[in-house]
């Protein structure tokens, strides 16, 4: 007699039809989230005691913490729509260093970069891609981060913006095959799994490319990020 346990017909459900019902969930729990909020609100205006009205302050923040992930959640699954303006490679890689550097104070001055721009330009959504960008960076802090600089290196060739980073792994057992096209294979508490895909996502809308390969006798993981360019400016 075959144990073996009949197949869940859930198992293969649509990724958009998973898409659909996340964010329509997080809307609705938005909802009841902003309901909260506002009796909050209410209640902090009609205590008098003072201890009470902290406390209350501080459920409003919770509240606000948790509307936010929602938030960013329902935007990791959103379509991305691009509002492309032509950007010098050099001009977004200098921008995106100052972000960088405010975004990750601390671990800011672990990074080394190596820039081979010129003058070329591409045609991209500053904001979306920048946030890409930033997303790889998120990573490669957060996650096993091994002794060592990120080596990031920048340069033109062959009529592509070509992006490397180079991280230092304490250990590394993931396979990069498929490289940014698994939402949910890591998630934890308050990660899900969808940075990595949506970063692929908004480079593939510009028409470039997203690949990892792990070099295991150096322990480094190297990301490359390809952009077609558009042309010199003059």
């Amino acid at each position: 007699m075959d144990d073996k346990p009949p197949e869940d017909q859930n198992d293969n459900v649509p990724f958009r039809d998973v898409v659909g019902f996340v964010r329509q969930l997080s809307h609705d729990l938005r909802n009841h989230l902003n309901a909260a909020e506002l009796q909050s609100v209410f209640i902090s205006e009609i205590a008098a005691d003072a201890e009470l009205k902290a406390e209350i302050k501080r459920l409003r923040e919770m509240i606000s913490t948790l509307g936010t992930v929602l938030q960013k959640l329902s935007a990791d699954l959103g379509q991305i729509k691009l509002t492309s303006m032509p950007y010098g490679a050099s001009d977004f890689v200098e921008d995106l260093r100052i972000k960088i550097a405010q975004e990750f104070p601390q671990e800011n001055a672990a990074i080394t970069w190596d820039l081979q721009l010129d003058d070329s330009a591409f045609d991209v959504d500053p904001q979306l891609l920048q946030q890409a960008f930033i997303e790889l960076f998120r990573n490669a802090f957060q996650h096993d981060r091994g002794q060592g600089a990120i080596a990031v290196t920048a340069k033109i060739g062959n009529g592509q913006f070509v992006f490397t980073l180079s991280e230092p792994k304490t250990q590394f057992e993931l396979s990069t095959e498929n490289w940014g096209h698994e939402p949910f294979r890591k998630v934890g508490r308050s990660h899900y799994g969808l940075g990595l895909n949506r970063a692929r996502s908004i480079m593939g809308a510009h028409n470039g490319e997203l690949r990892a390969r792990y070099d295991s006798a150096t322990s480094t993981l190297v990301t490359t990020i390809s952009l077609p360019l558009s042309q010199k400016r003059s």
